[in-house]
Order: C-alpha cells, then sequence, then structure tokens
C-alpha cells in the first residue's frame, strides 16, 4: 500500500482543481507515490511583501480545540512577524492545517475547528481533503513540518497571504481498520510549498479564516 496524488475536479470555480491526498493498494515501487496534500488556485493575492512569519502551538486557540492525538504532530518551524495582523494570520493558518487533520482524526469535515479556521473556496478545499481520508478509511501519523515561511499584507489590511514549505518525510497515511501505516521512500514527492490567503473575520477578535489556497506540489526549493 502506498499514499498517492489523486486528482480530484473541484466545484468552486472556472478552473479550480484540486490535486487530494490519497492512499491506494498495491506495491507500486516506481517512485511517483507520495502523501502531499493537495492545491487550489487562489484567484487573488495580497500584494506588498512582509517578513518571515511563526505560528504557536495551542489546544484552544480563540475557544476552538485543535488539539490532535499524540501520533500526529504538526510542526511549525518558523518566527512570528513583528506585524499584529501577520502574526495573528500566520498563527490562524497554521490552525487551519490542524483543524483539517483534526477533521480527518474525528472522520467528519463538520468539526467546529474546520468551519472555524475556514471560510469560501478554503473551506471547501478543507472539507474535500477530509472527505478524501475518510472515503479511503485512513487517518495519518507521524510528523509534518513547515517551515521557511513569510507573509505579504493586502494595503486594506483585511487579507494576508501566507506562504511556506512544507516536508512529509516522516508523515505517512495510515489505514484505520488495520492500523497498517503506509510508509514511502524519500523522495522530492515529500515536499509541497503552500501559499493560504487568510482573511480577517469582521466581527471576530483577531480571528482570521482560510479562504484560498495555492499547492505547488514537487517543490524543489523547499529541499
Amino acid at each position: 500500500m502506498k499514499c498517492r496524488s489523486l486528482p480530484v475536479a473541484a466545484a468552486l470555480a472556472a478552473t479550480a482543481a484540486l490535486l487530494l491526498t490519497a492512499c491506494g493498494s498495491g506495491d507500486d515501487k516506481s517512485g511517483d507515490n507520495d502523501k502531499s496534500a493537495g492545491s487550489g488556485h487562489a484567484a487573488e493575492t495580497p500584494k506588498e511583501s512582509a517578513s518571515a512569519s511563526g505560528a504557536p502551538a495551542g489546544a484552544k486557540p480563540d475557544g476552538v480545540d485543535v488539539s490532535l492525538p499524540s501520533d500526529m504532530d504538526l510542526v511549525f518551524d518558523w518566527d512570528k512577524p513583528k506585524d499584529k495582523n501577520e502574526a495573528a494570520a500566520m498563527e490562524d493558518a497554521a490552525n487551519y492545517l490542524r483543524a483539517i487533520y483534526r477533521g480527518v482524526d474525528k472522520r467528519t469535515a463538520k468539526d467546529a475547528a474546520v468551519t472555524a479556521y475556514a471560510t469560501g473556496d478554503g473551506l471547501h478545499y478543507a472539507q474535500v481533503q477530509i472527505n478524501e481520508w475518510i472515503k479511503g478509511g485512513w487517518t495519518a501519523t507521524g510528523t509534518l513540518r513547515h517551515y521557511d515561511a513569510t507573509t505579504r499584507s493586502a494595503p486594506n489590511g483585511q487579507s494576508v497571504e501566507v506562504a511556506f514549505c512544507a516536508d512529509s518525510g516522516k508523515f505517512y497515511g495510515k489505514e484505520i481498520k488495520t492500523k497498517k501505516i503506509l510508509t514511502t521512500k524519500p523522495s522530492i514527492e515529500d515536499f509541497d510549498y503552500f501559499k493560504i490567503v487568510m482573511v480577517k473575520l469582521p466581527k471576530g477578535d483577531g480571528l482570521w479564516q482560510a479562504s484560498k489556497v495555492f499547492v505547488e506540489t514537487k517543490a524543489a526549493k523547499c529541499r
């Protein structure tokens, strides 16, 4: 059994598409398997650059539970930016990713964390990701590392693009029924480059939500 990317059409916008994480059966040793998250297209990105950013861990940030099982470790190896809005957006981008894998663990795309940290295309992306794991009968285990993060703020201060690398070389699918871990050999398939557009919730107290997601798979710049 190997984890591999599964292309799935998205019903979001005219040309949107997702490349979803999935695991398939067989003893394929060709090296074309991966455990990458997915990719979608962000129609708009903020303008103006900013510095490296970070996101601290927390069980219940904003009063929302984003805790994960002990064998599922999402590491965010980056520094917190000086700009208050960018720091908050970066932290909630990390919470968005935690929410996705919490949904995978809880076997539901309707977990409170998912709806708290996502909206629009970002919410659709999260739900499709989670549902693919559920349909396949898999959960995840291991360490997923995120690093080399940067942020870019929009002029109006209401959106921030959070960009970063992810290394899933030690993060695997695991069959729910058999508990079998679907390991893969290290390769370029393990590296992805994310861009997540975070928008500030109008009535929320500093809460930011993922509105669009773009992922470049097999990202050589992240090696």
